[in-house]
C-alpha cells in the first residue's frame, strides 16, 4: 500500500495544482488591482500626513503591482493555453498564451511606471509606431496566422478530412487529404505528394466533400432486358411461304 500511495502521490499534486491554478491567477489579479488603488491613493496624500510616507507606501504598493500583476498574466496565459489546446491545438494555443503574455507585460510595465510617476507617453508612442510598422512588415504572415485561427475555430475541416480546394490562387481544383492546419500553412495531400498551402489561401478557397463519380450509363442495364445497356435482343425471322 504505500508503495501504491508514494506511486499516486504525484498525480495527485498535480490534480491539485490543477484545480487551484484559476484561483492563483484571480486572486493575483485582485490582488495587483487592490495595489494599484492604494499606490494611486497615496500618491494624493490620502492615507497620513506625512508626504514621505505617502510616497513609501506608493513606491512599495506600484513594486507589489508590477509582481502580482506579473504573475496573473502567466497563470492567466497558461490557463488560456490548456483550455484552448484540446479545440484549437498546440501550435494556435500556444498563439494565444503568447499574445496575452505580451500584451498583460507591457500593460502591467506601462501602468507600474504611472504609479511610480514616470512620463510613458514617449514609450507608448514609440511602441505604437514599432506596432504599426511591424504589422506592416509582417502583413501577409499576421494574415496567415489569422486565417488559421478562424480555420481552426471555424472548423469547416479538420485534419484526416477528404475535400476539394476550388480557387484561383491555387491554379484550379486540388483534391486530397487534410493532413495537418498548422500556424500559417496547411498541409494538403494530393497524388501522392504533401503540400503546404497558406492558410489564407485556402480561407478564400472554396471547401466542400469531394463528389462522387458520375455513373457510367452504358454500364447500367442489367443484360436481362431491352432496356437501354443491354445486349440486344434478336430480330424473329419473318414467317416463309405457306
Amino acid at each position: 500500500m504505500q508503495n501504491g500511495k508514494q506511486v499516486d502521490l504525484p498525480a495527485r499534486v498535480e490534480r491539485v495544482r490543477h484545480k487551484t491554478r484559476p484561483w492563483k491567477s484571480i486572486i493575483a489579479l485582485l490582488l495587483a488591482i487592490a495595489a494599484a488603488v492604494i499606490s494611486h491613493q497615496a500618491h494624493r496624500d490620502a492615507f497620513t500626513t506625512s508626504h514621505l510616507t505617502n510616497q513609501l507606501v506608493a513606491y512599495g504598493t506600484a513594486v507589489l503591482f508590477l509582481v502580482f500583476g506579473s504573475i496573473a498574466t502567466y497563470s492567466l496565459a497558461g490557463k488560456s493555453r490548456e483550455l484552448l489546446e484540446p479545440t484549437a491545438g498546440q501550435a494556435h494555443s500556444a498563439i494565444v498564451r503568447y499574445a496575452i503574455l505580451i500584451v498583460g507585460a507591457f500593460t502591467t510595465l506601462v501602468i507600474t511606471l504611472l504609479l511610480i510617476g514616470v512620463d510613458v507617453s514617449q514609450l507608448v508612442l514609440g511602441g505604437a509606431i514599432t506596432t504599426v510598422f511591424l504589422s506592416i512588415a509582417a502583413q501577409q504572415a499576421l494574415g496567415n496566422v489569422f486565417a488559421g485561427l478562424v480555420l481552426v475555430f471555424a472548423r469547416p475541416f479538420k485534419a484526416g478530412d477528404e475535400i476539394r480546394l476550388q480557387a484561383g490562387a491555387l491554379g484550379g481544383t486540388l483534391d486530397g487529404i487534410v493532413t495537418d492546419i498548422g500556424i500559417t500553412y496547411v498541409r494538403f495531400s494530393a497524388d501522392g505528394t504533401v503540400m503546404s498551402i497558406p492558410n489564407s489561401q485556402v480561407l478564400n478557397a472554396v471547401v466542400g466533400p469531394i463528389p462522387p463519380e458520375a455513373e457510367d450509363p452504358v454500364a447500367v442495364g442489367d443484360g436481362r432486358s431491352g432496356t437501354p445497356g443491354g445486349p440486344e435482343q434478336p430480330h424473329p425471322s419473318p414467317p416463309g411461304p405457306a
